[in-house]
């Protein structure tokens, strides 16, 4: 049933319907009120059989989620910005552990300078991390795709984490069919752990892998991302079947059939885009939208069938490499390496992404004048007062 409903409220209500055994957090913006209504369902009795352990950092969190995931059960916690590089030794280890934990990731900006709005400069410094990666564009993405990463992390066994856009999402209060407890019990079968530590049966995991074996080991890790991708589109069919709503586990494509032009991009910016792209739609210009939601399995097959013929990517960056340009553009141009491509680099930290700077943007893009690698809105004026201050 459709609710009003805080976006960090509903991902609160819809991990609890997903049962989780442990959750370890540590407050950090904007992902505290994830973590705060989930403690007080467990508080209340309404999450029974999980403990919510309070821990004194991010490192921490990820730990604890470690240990209970490979203890047997189902663990779960939440981060953000410099909370998500805390963990990023934890990440690596449990993703080289296989251990199949669920991680919300409430998209901001990295410091310094500090900064606490929305950009995706935390996630995209963890995409080599081996987690799975998922974009939501709107609360109810968000929502739905918790229940498949639990479904999807627990049958690969490896972690899964979703992205939210901070502030955007986390803190915006929309209609959102939060799933029920029924259905998500259907869809999300209790954990049955692959492997589990057992005082009366002690192992190891984790033991050193020396040359003769670590190139295996990683390539196996690969090879499970890119079995991901076809499970998920599986995991999908099954979803809607299972809750009466579709969901887009890999890519949304948004008008691109006839397009010349198409716009990828991730997360909540897309909603800014297919408005836009109507009203170009409107003035006759043949341009499309691809939302992607998984960045990490990249779905290569997936965006070349959507993108079909188009000549013409503009890729609208929430985040960039310093020294070399777009992050998502560099996998694009090796899944469409005979395709005109654009990088515009845009609502860092947080600023606005108007459809005006938008079509601006496109029109120079249709002229043939906009550059490779384009910053949205650059603010000249500060950049001449920054090179004015003294060294």
């Amino acid at each position: 049933m459709l609710s009003q409903i805080e976006g960090s409220r509903a991902v609160a209500e819809t991990v609890a319907r997903c049962r989780p055994q442990v959750i370890c957090a540590y407050p950090i913006s904007p992902q505290t009120h994830i973590v705060e209504a989930l403690s007080a369902l467990v508080k209340s009795g309404r999450l029974a059989g999980c403990e919510f352990v309070n821990v004194e950092s991010e490192f921490a969190a990820m730990s604890v989620a470690i240990g209970a995931s490979a203890a047997g059960a189902r663990a779960y916690t939440a981060t953000a910005s410099q909370g998500l590089l805390y963990m990023a030794e934890a990440l690596y280890n449990a993703s080289g552990l296989g251990l199949p934990i669920v991680m919300t990731v409430a998209n901001r900006a990295i410091g310094a300078p500090i900064n606490i709005w929305n950009d995706h400069s935390d996630a995209m410094s963890q995409r080599d991390s081996g987690w799975i990666q998922l974009y939501a564009e709107d609360n109810q993405a968000a929502a739905d795709l918790h229940v498949l990463a639990f479904r999807l992390a627990e049958e690969l066994s490896t972690p899964v984490m979703v992205c939210m856009d901070g502030f955007v999402l986390t803190h915006a209060v929309e209609a959102v069919d939060v799933p029920g407890q029924a259905a998500a019990d259907r869809f999300l079968p209790p954990f049955q752990p692959r492997q589990v530590l057992d005082p009366d049966a002690p192992v190891t995991i984790g033991a050193m892998v020396g040359p003769e074996a670590f190139t295996e080991v990683r390539y196996l890790a690969h090879v499970n991302q890119l079995a991901a991708l076809a499970r998920m589109s599986e995991l999908a069919r099954e979803f809607t079947a299972t809750f009466d709503r579709p969901l887009a586990p890999l890519v949304s494509p948004y008008r691109c059939a006839d397009a010349e032009t198409v716009v990828v991009a991730l997360g909540s910016v897309l909603g800014t885009l297919k408005d836009t792209v109507d009203d170009l739609r409107a003035a006759g210009v043949p341009v499309g939208v691809l939302g992607l939601t998984a960045f990490r399995p990249f779905p290569v097959e997936a965006i070349r069938a959507a993108i079909g013929p188009a000549r013409r990517v503009v890729v609208l960056e929430r985040a960039f490499a310093a020294g070399v340009g777009g992050i998502v553009a560099a996998d694009l141009a090796g899944a469409l390496p005979d395709r005109e491509m654009h990088t515009v680099v845009a609502g860092l930290g947080g600023r606005p992404v108007t459809r005006d700077s938008l079509r601006e943007a496109l029109a120079a893009a249709f002229s043939g004048k906009l550059a490779p690698l384009t910053f949205l809105d650059l603010d000249e004026r500060l950049l001449r007062a920054a090179e004015e201050v003294p060294s």
